[in-house]
């Protein structure tokens, strides 16, 4: 990968984090302060949600910073998979905040009586923190985007969620207002499954890159492609893909003409390489040169 490339996206991702730290540092204080105040569960566990974008937050800037170092004795791969489990991380608090939500709205509807009337005030920090999220959101998924990092997605797409569990607190929050006391506790209820999706989805995505999992089959589609393209590559087997990070490792082996001297072999597996590397996001590609008999009906083993 291109070092200046690998630092530009290292910075990008370092920017952004922080930019979303300080929105939510900002509002996770005015959302607790006043869901206590005004009586609203759903503006309480929204506050939560963005008490979990901090803490996501600290994992991804982690991440980002070990993730970027160069190979060593005990990793000889590099240590692309720290954001493998950094996503990993953030799907299984989502997890967690989702399954808490859930929970304590239940309980609250087990009463509802006791539900008290929200406060007007309410209302206003919930509309603030839609669009302070949903700009978030559109600014953390083009930077991601742009250094293609799945990290920063995952990321972006948290933000993403708070910007909709927000939208559904402040419908809650309508309702409460206009005689409907139950519809507080049950945006709630909402905004917890919302979360517990998203975090479900995130730890097993990751959990399969972690178990070595393939690209999909229309990356691979492409990576055959590129290396049948190559001249003297007469045809290809044993094709493995596995991702480590947001890179890609390939294991192929390369049939060529038994007759080739192994420097000529040598040079079409590294043009081979090369063609890869360039046109994909591909860490490296390791070759195994098989000798086939050539003829004008193609090759033969």
């Amino acid at each position: 990968m291109d070092a200046r490339f690998e630092t530009k996206r290292q910075t990008a991702g370092h920017r952004s984090t922080l930019v979303s730290v300080a929105v939510n540092i900002i509002l996770t204080l005015l959302q607790i302060i006043v869901g206590v105040l005004a009586h609203s569960q759903a503006l309480i566990a929204d506050a939560i949600h963005s008490l979990s974008d901090l803490i996501s937050d600290a994992v991804v800037l982690v991440a980002n910073k070990h993730s970027q170092k160069a190979p060593d004795a005990d990793h000889p791969y590099g240590h692309l998979r720290f954001e493998t489990a950094a996503s990993l991380i953030l799907g299984a608090l989502l997890l967690a905040v989702g399954l808490g939500m859930l929970w304590a709205a239940f309980v609250k509807l087990q009463n509802p009586a006791a539900i008290p009337k929200v406060h007007a005030i309410a209302l206003i920090v919930a509309i603030v923190a839609l669009l302070s999220k949903e700009t978030l959101f559109r600014y953390m998924l083009r930077v991601a985007q742009s250094v293609r990092s799945s990290m920063l997605i995952a990321n972006a797409w948290h933000a993403r969620s708070d910007a909709a569990s927000s939208l559904v607190v402040a419908i809650g929050i309508i309702a409460n207002l206009v005689g409907f006391p139950m519809a507080d506790p049950l945006a709630a209820l909402i905004v917890g499954i919302m979360v517990a999706r998203m975090g479900w989805k995130f730890f097993f995505s990751a959990f399969n890159d972690l178990m070595d999992r393939a690209v999909d089959v229309e990356t691979e589609s492409r990576i055959r492609g590129h290396l049948l393209s190559t001249p003297g590559v007469q045809g290809i087997h044993g094709l493995k893909t596995r991702k480590m990070g947001d890179m890609i490792w390939v294991e192929v082996d390369l049939e060529m003409d038994a007759t080739l001297t192994i420097a000529q072999g040598h040079a079409i597996a590294e043009d081979a390489r090369k063609r890869v590397m360039q046109h994909e996001a591909v860490l490296d590609v390791t070759t195994h040169f098989d000798p086939v008999q050539v003829n004008r009906g193609g090759a033969l083993p």
